[in-house]
């Protein structure tokens, strides 16, 4: 089901337009329920609402009703920067209009969505007012409907399922791509204060899913201890051991080396962004000194704790290391910086909230800013001296 799809595995498509173009409408004709308000007064969606929706054959997608990117006014303004944040997160953007076609805003998104190269479909509401398409006929896919008569609704989903990118169509494999049917593989997944009641932490649930796709075996412990108890139960070694990060420098010094060891976050660096850019960004961090500056950056939010691994153990391990006068910074959730030039390095969250796109347009911001940037994972790798072996399963250790 779409609700029960992690939300960074879902496709996000948003849909972007003036005031009273019939978003909120064409959101309740395309899920065939009662979504967003509608109202024939302007500005009615202030905050973005989204809707978990199975969109077949393509599975589950979010969409996002935003606010109107021509409101006015001081509140007005603070909903166009809003709207603008869910552009960053969207795979597929609808762009609607209604009679009066395309205008200055019209133009200004769509060069939006060219500059992130986020697709996207123009969608002419209110077909029973416009007739037929208002002038040339634009070079981007579109359409006509009419969302208060249901009109080429039908048609506009299938468009959108035909403009999915290739790459979402065939998602990467996290680990699966590593191992062979019948391989015993060993987790390192330690419960503690992090670990949510009853459950299992998502990236580690997303590689024990994947292993077992690949009719492989799947052996989970808790710590390095729990390993050294296993190992002689086995008839053959593990395949690979895949560890929490946290545990890497524990667990590197009792599996041998003939075995191949990675972590859960290395596995995500690869299937969510940019693995070889994120290897290299560890590898500037240990060049960090002096008063350098480091954001510090979560897909999520949530209560730090006394142990937080964003607040509390990366900094603290980085300043012991390499200087107690490195400053930190910190953005959470949807908030990324826009003036990454100040900082010397970006370490990023796994992701495992985000989607690939979004990961990857935020690696691609670093870059665009020369500004080095790696993930948590790596970045407590590379603080251990074990980067290079977590990462040569993927042939890119020096």
């Amino acid at each position: 089901m779409a609700e029960t799809a992690p939300r960074g595995e879902r496709l996000n498509i948003g849909l972007f337009g003036r005031r009273n173009v019939g978003k909120s409408s064409l959101l309740n004709a395309l899920c065939a329920q009662q979504i967003s308000i509608v109202s024939d007064t302007a500005g009615t969606t202030t905050d973005a609402v989204s809707k978990i929706y199975e969109l077949i054959p393509v599975g589950p997608v979010t969409f996002f009703d935003t606010a109107g990117i021509d409101d006015t006014g001081k509140i007005g303004k603070l909903r166009i920067a809003a709207t603008r944040k869910i552009i960053n997160k969207v795979d597929i953007a609808l762009l609607i209009t209604d009679e009066n076609g395309i205008g200055e805003h019209e133009n200004d998104l769509m060069k939006t969505f060219n500059d992130l190269k986020v697709p996207f479909i123009l969608v002419f509401n209110k077909s029973d007012l416009i007739g037929k398409l208002p002038g040339k006929e634009p070079a981007c896919p579109f359409i006509s409907v009419c969302a208060a008569t249901g009109n080429n609704i039908e048609a506009l989903k299938q468009l959108i399922k035909d403009t999915v990118p290739e790459h979402l169509k065939n998602a990467p494999a996290l680990v699966r791509d590593l191992i062979r049917e019948g391989q015993t593989i060993v987790c390192v997944a330690p419960i503690d204060s992090s670990a949510p009641k009853g459950r299992l932490i998502l990236p580690q649930v997303q590689v024990i899913r994947d292993i077992l796709d690949a009719n492989a075996y799947a052996y989970v412990v808790q710590n390095d201890q729990d390993f050294l108890k296993i190992l002689p139960n086995l008839k053959t070694p593990p395949a690979l051991v895949i560890t929490d990060s946290q545990l890497i420098r524990q667990v590197n010094a009792v599996v041998p080396p003939e075995i191949a060891l990675t972590t859960f976050s290395t596995l995500f660096a690869r299937y969510k962004g940019d693995l070889k850019l994120l290897y290299e960004g560890a590898a500037e961090l240990m060049k960090l000194n002096g008063n350098d500056r480091v954001l510090i950056a979560e897909a999520c939010s949530h209560h730090a704790q006394d142990d937080d691994i964003a607040r509390v153990k990366i900094p603290s391990l980085i300043r012991k290391k390499l200087g107690e006068d490195i400053h930190f910074e910190w953005s959470a959730g949807s908030d990324f910086p826009a003036d990454l030039q100040k900082f010397k390095v970006v370490i990023h969250c796994g992701g495992c909230m985000l989607s690939r796109l979004e990961t990857l347009r935020r690696l691609n911001e670093c870059a665009r800013n020369r500004v080095p940037v790696t993930n948590f994972g790596m970045a407590l790798s590379a603080m251990q001296g074990v980067l290079n072996r977590v990462v040569q399963p993927f042939g890119l250790s020096k």
